[in-house]
Formats: C-alpha cells, sequence, structure tokens
C-alpha cells in the first residue's frame, strides 16, 4: 500500500471527546509514490457518510510526507475512515470517539479474578492493551509480557515470546473491574468508551513515584504518561486501585502524602486541573499464619487514610470493596470486580464522593447507643432486615472490648445504623467498622453501595 499513517490513527482508536461531545485528531503520514494535493476524507457509519465528512479536504500532501486533521467528529461510532491522497487510498475502521479512562495501581486493578463467566465484550468498548495496541476489549485486559516498557516486563526477545506463548495458553485469572466498569458507563450514557491497561501487580506508591517519571518507560509513571500521550494525550480520567503493598511500617505513614502528589503529577501531566481520580479502598486479606509478621493495624492506617482523601484532595471519590467475595486470599474474585466496576460507574457519572461516614453519636439517658450516621446511601437506605455486622468498639490501646450486643438498621432512619451496647460509653472508647485484615463486613444499601472501613473514632 503506497499510503501509510504514522501517528494519529489506527484501527479501532478510540478518541477522546471535548465538552462538545466531539472530537479531534490530527494525522502524519507517508508516500511511496511522488504525489501532491489535497487530502480527503470520508467517515462514515454503517456505511453512510456522517453529516458533513463526505469527501472533504482536510489536509495536503508534499515529498512524500502528508498530515490532515479532522476536526468535530461525533462522539459515537464505530466509524469507517477512509483517506485519498490523488489515487491513493487507505481506511481505518473500528474507530469509537467517546471517554478514555485509565486503569491503574496494582494487582487488583490489573485483574486476578477467575476467568470463569467474565464480562461480555462489546463493540462500543477498546481497550489500549500494554502492547500500545487498540483493540475491543475483552478479559484479560492486562499482559504485562507484553509490554515494551521495562517498568512492567524486564523480559526481550525470544524469551518474552516464549513467554507470550505460554501465558496465553495457560493463563487461568486476569478478569478485572474495567470491563464492567466500561460496560455500565456505556450502557447508562451511549458514550463509547476507551481503557488504557496501565496497572502491574505488587506495586508500591514509591514504584509509581511521579518522582520516576524520567525514566519513562522504566517507571510504572513514566509508562503510564507516554501511553497516554501514544493514546492521544486527553483522557476523562483515572481509576485506581493500590495500597496492600504499603501497609507497612515504614510506607503507612507516607500513604496520604504520596496519594496527593501522585494525583497533582498527573493532573498537571495530563493537563487537566480538575481531572476526575476515582478509586478503590483496600478490602479483605486473609492471612495464613506464616505472614504473621505483618500488622492489621497498617492495613486498617491505610484505609483510614484512603477514606478521608476525598477531603483533602479534591474531584476524588472512593468506592469499597470489604464486603466482596474474594478468588484467593487478597484479591477479589470475578462477580465481586463485577460489583466493584459498577461502583465506580457510579461515581463516575455521579461525581459524588462515594459513601461518607456524616457522623457517630452517643445517644440515650445512660449513654449506652450509638448512631452511625452516612451520607452518599441511595434513597432507600440500607435494607432494614440486613443483618449488621463489623462493628467493634475498642479501648485506647486498640484492644477490642465486648460492648456491642445488637446492631441494627434504623427503621425510621434507613440511612443510619444503631449500636446498642451492653453499658454506658466509657472514657476513651472508640469505635471502629472493619477492624483487622478480614473482618465480617456485608453492610450495602439497597443499590449495592458498600459503606467504608473506617476507624478509630473517638466517641466522646
Amino acid at each position: 500500500m503506497p499510503l501509510f499513517i504514522e501517528e494519529g490513527l489506527c484501527d479501532d482508536v478510540v478518541l477522546q471527546r471535548d465538552e462538545n461531545d466531539v472530537a479531534e485528531v490530527t494525522i502524519w503520514g507517508s508516500l511511496t509514490v511522488e504525489t501532491e494535493g489535497p487530502v480527503i476524507a470520508s467517515v462514515s457509519r454503517r456505511e453512510a457518510p456522517i453529516e458533513g465528512f463526505d469527501r472533504v479536504v482536510v489536509g495536503s500532501a508534499n515529498a512524500g510526507k502528508w498530515s490532515a486533521r479532522l476536526s468535530e467528529i461525533p462522539a459515537g461510532g464505530p466509524y469507517t475512515i477512509e483517506l485519498i491522497v490523488g489515487k491513493e487510498s487507505l481506511t481505518v475502521r473500528g474507530v469509537l470517539v467517546g471517554d478514555l479512562w485509565v486503569l491503574a495501581g496494582q494487582s487488583n486493578m490489573e485483574g486476578c479474578g477467575d476467568l470463569i463467566d467474565v464480562e461480555e465484550p462489546s463493540p462500543y468498548i477498546h481497550v489500549f492493551d500494554m502492547a500500545d495496541r487498540w483493540h475491543i476489549a475483552e478479559e484479560p485486559l492486562h499482559w504485562l509480557i507484553d509490554s515494551p516498557d521495562s517498568g512492567h516486563c524486564e523480559s526481550s526477545g525470544e524469551e518474552q515470546r516464549r513467554q507470550q506463548i505460554e501465558a496465553r495458553q495457560t493463563r487461568a485469572k486476569g478478569a478485572g473491574l474495567g470491563l464492567p466498569f466500561a460496560n455500565i458507563m456505556y450502557r447508562e450514557t451511549g458514550v463509547p468508551i476507551g481503557l488504557i491497561a496501565c496497572a502491574h501487580g505488587g506495586t508500591s506508591m514509591q514504584q509509581w513515584s511521579p518522582d520516576l517519571k524520567h525514566l519513562e518507560g522504566g517507571s510504572l509513571y513514566g509508562s503510564m504518561l507516554r501511553r497516554v500521550r501514544l493514546a492521544g494525550g486527553k483522557v476523562a480520567g483515572v481509576l485506581w486501585y493500590q495500597g496492600e503493598s504499603d501497609a507497612n511500617p515504614t510506607d503507612a505513614p507516607l500513604y496520604t502524602e504520596r496519594m496527593k502528589a501522585l494525583v497533582s503529577h498527573i493532573r498537571r501531566d495530563f493537563k487537566d486541573p480538575r481531572l476526575p481520580f476515582y478509586y478503590v479502598q483496600i478490602g479483605r486479606f486473609v492471612t495464613p499464619s506464616e505472614w504473621g509478621h505483618m500488622d492489621a493495624n497498617d492495613w486498617n492506617d491505610i484505609q483510614e487514610q484512603q477514606r478521608k482523601l476525598v477531603d483533602v484532595i479534591p474531584g476524588t471519590g472512593m468506592a469499597t470493596a470489604v464486603d466482596l467475595e474474594l478468588d484467593d486470599l487478597i484479591h477479589v474474585g470475578t462477580d465481586g470486580l463485577k460489583r466493584l466496576g459498577a461502583r465506580l460507574a457510579v461515581l463516575a457519572l455521579s461525581g459524588d464522593q462515594g459513601v461518607l461516614v456524616a457522623g457517630v453519636h452517643v445517644e440515650g439517658d445512660e449513654r449506652n447507643r450509638i448512631r452511625v450516621v452516612f451520607d452518599g446511601i441511595g434513597d432507600e437506605g440500607f435494607e432494614d432486615s440486613l443483618r449488621v455486622t463489623g462493628f467493634s468498639i475498642h479501648d485506647l490501646k486498640g484492644s477490642p472490648l465486648p460492648a456491642i450486643y445488637k446492631a441494627q438498621v434504623d427503621a425510621e432512619s434507613p440511612t443510619d445504623i444503631l449500636l446498642d451496647l451492653v453499658s454506658p460509653v466509657g472514657e476513651w472508647w472508640q469505635l471502629r467498622y472493619g477492624w483487622g485484615f478480614d473482618p465480617p463486613c456485608t453492610l450495602t444499601d439497597t443499590e449495592d453501595r458498600g459503606i467504608p472501613v473506617f476507624g478509630p473514632m473517638r466517641l466522646a
């Protein structure tokens, strides 16, 4: 073929729409024949040209090079784009105009759910995979072994190809939350979705540090930035699920500041100071006995810092995972990831912060009842017949106290939880929800919004 595209457009690409629901793309290419003159474009859907794009002049060719700019392509697709220079032409298929979302973090974002009953692919959901290729998204979205960046894959050449072949023959896990999220977003808005797969299991905030971006593909942040730019440089938002690797005495105290720096740099480098950033509070961890060196206080500390991030970083929201089933000791299962994708979609569609603890109040003449008030719960609140678990009372040293004998949804105010105590609230008592690595938390509202792990909260 004498006509080539070198940058800007390819099969199955998703172009980020702007605030007017249209996209613009600049394309550069080359010619193997000596041809000068205009570049003509036609954009069609279902074999019919869309309005304003039937053989229009969009650029020019000269000295073996050509460039073109297509403006105001409406949100939707899939589109077929034909480009013509003189007697030469090429066709790009499957182009979508919609919203791009970055998937970043560690293993629960990369996806470790069993590849059974996975989310179905859609022609309106595409992925920019780890090999820098656009195609229709299907599980698993992340293939670290395909990445050209050393920050994700240290293998190369024949060894990398051998590992790629083996992984595709044997892989049994890899379902994630990205595709469920995207399917709900498309179903609710009719706007196509592009996913940029950037997550990497087992990684820490230090490994994601923006200070390492000068390493480009040699760092996780640098790889993400490179790939966003390669995908057009504009995105609708970022989905983030990380924190398990920072649940240790050294890194936990630094988590909030590192998250603030990460979001700040992403917004600056992506040139969008209000870029939406939605994240997941880490969930459960069923720790084997040989891992006794780990401290649940560090795990809960990360969860509490994540809960509070929505108050210190504008334009963020948090979904919860503590109530979801696991497919192994630490990874949310395939069905749970579908629910989690839906929870993130609710945040993205509404712009809300998620479920918040609005207040904890001691009630009764004998001060033997606690009312926990939530914001962000659906209008119908919690199921009043729901068995409420996961709350606990602790002393100043953090030791649990056998204080709660009854926990229930308030029938008259179903967004509140009532905790009845065996005795009046004591001095220095503290309330927690989701204490420990593997708490018995099942509390959700009637729309499947989970409530966050929180505490310790002082009971005054």
